[in-house]
């Protein structure tokens, strides 16, 4: 099964095992509406929590391109671990734009640290001596109830007004409550997180713009220095390509099947159907993940890529994450009736995948929006 190339094979080797067990695990995870502890666990021991910490926090300071090699390893046994297993890598390195202070905080104990949330600017805070009074509830927390801390957003009031502003909470200052249904990516525990009137000292808090503009310490790995929207929709398409090669994979046995037992004389699809469903959708695939493997590249040059390479990146998830979909879906109705049952990994794959394509990062709108603004020099 092809696989996103990288320099930097440690955090994708270790991925095969994350991959087998969570494989094994995909059944319950999917029935109780979260991962284990032990796969949450065999995640961060692989290494995806700490990709993105800096190494003077005991961390990797990796590459996007490292992780994305990763990612879709995992995610062609089980999308949902996948996912958490990228947003771990994600909100960690989001930690990385908090004060030096408070990233000591989160990394005492070490780098292993699993810091869930969100950047939807859904709380309240208000000033509290040295820091802010936080409270909000913030729904599709990924993996919460495995969390250590929490980085989620709020409007805080200040003296000349209101800005959003991320702020860092330990698990003992919030609540999680189970309210995740959806009917895909159904194992990543993607509940709701409630903080009521929490004590946010200033060394945990840091404005959003800040990660918005990639405007890290001059001192920070370039894994810091590079903007959320030049970034974020590598974290939530990874995992459909995992995916869209776990199905790739699962049909072509099925197909292989077909072929060589197919008679002119039997009913059904011929031959070529099989033939042409396989060129199109592994085609459709491949340029799905050179898409991807190109805004890897384009991440890892941190604030050297170019304002409308960056606006390419955004662009390009979203076109990746339809490219994806539409080869998941061909396969999916190519599979026959066995492909269709619900004991098939094929179909928790499918459902996944479109789940996934679902999220607001993804959609094409914003990307195009802003890509036309860079490539035709417009006023935004």
């Amino acid at each position: 099964m092809p696989e996103l190339t990288s320099p930097e094979p440690g955090l994708a080797q270790a991925a095969h095992d994350v991959a087998a067990l969570a494989a094994h695990d995909a059944e319950r995870a999917e029935k109780e509406r979260q991962l284990s502890h032990d796969v949450m666990q065999a995640v961060m021991a692989a290494g995806f929590g700490r990709h993105f910490v800096g190494v003077e926090h005991g961390g990797t300071a990796g590459t996007f391109a490292e992780l994305s090699a990763a990612v879709a390893v995992i995610g062609a046994k089980c999308p949902a671990t996948a996912w958490c297993a990228s947003l771990a890598a994600s909100m960690a390195r989001m930690v990385g734009y908090l004060p030096e202070e408070g990233r000591k905080q989160v990394w005492r104990d070490g780098p292993d640290a699993l810091v869930v949330g969100g950047v939807s600017p859904i709380g309240r805070a208000h000033p509290e001596q040295d820091g802010w009074l936080l409270s909000g509830t913030w729904p599709y927390i990924s993996a919460v109830a495995h969390s250590d801390w929490a980085l989620v957003c709020g409007v805080a009031k200040s003296d000349t007004g209101y800005e959003p502003r991320l702020f860092c909470i330990p698990r003992a200052d919030y609540q999680v409550k189970r309210t995740w249904s959806d009917v895909g990516m159904r194992a990543t525990g993607s509940d709701t997180l409630v903080a009521e009137d929490v004590f946010v000292p200033a060394s945990l808090s840091s404005p959003l713009t800040d990660l918005l503009e990639g405007a890290a310490a001059s001192s920070a790995p370039p894994c810091h220095s590079v903007p959320l929207t030049a970034v974020n929709g590598l974290f939530f398409t990874l995992p459909i390509l995992g995916a869209a090669e776990g199905a790739l994979g699962l049909w072509s046995s099925y197909a292989a099947q077909k072929i060589r037992s197919w008679s002119p004389k039997q009913p059904g699809p011929t031959r070529g159907f099989y033939e042409e469903t396989l060129a199109r959708a592994s085609g459709t695939i491949d340029a799905g993940r050179l898409l991807l493997e190109r805004a890897a590249r384009v991440a890892d040059r941190g604030a050297q890529a170019s304002p409308l390479e960056r606006a390419r990146n955004q662009r390009d998830c979203a076109l990746a994450a339809d490219l994806l979909v539409t080869a998941v879906n061909q396969l999916f109705r190519a599979s026959g009736t066995a492909g269709h049952s619900v004991h098939h990994p094929l179909q928790r794959l499918w459902r996944d995948a479109n789940s996934a394509a679902g999220h607001v990062v993804l959609q094409p709108g914003p990307g195009a929006a802003a890509y036309a603004v860079s490539a035709l020099d417009l006023d935004d």
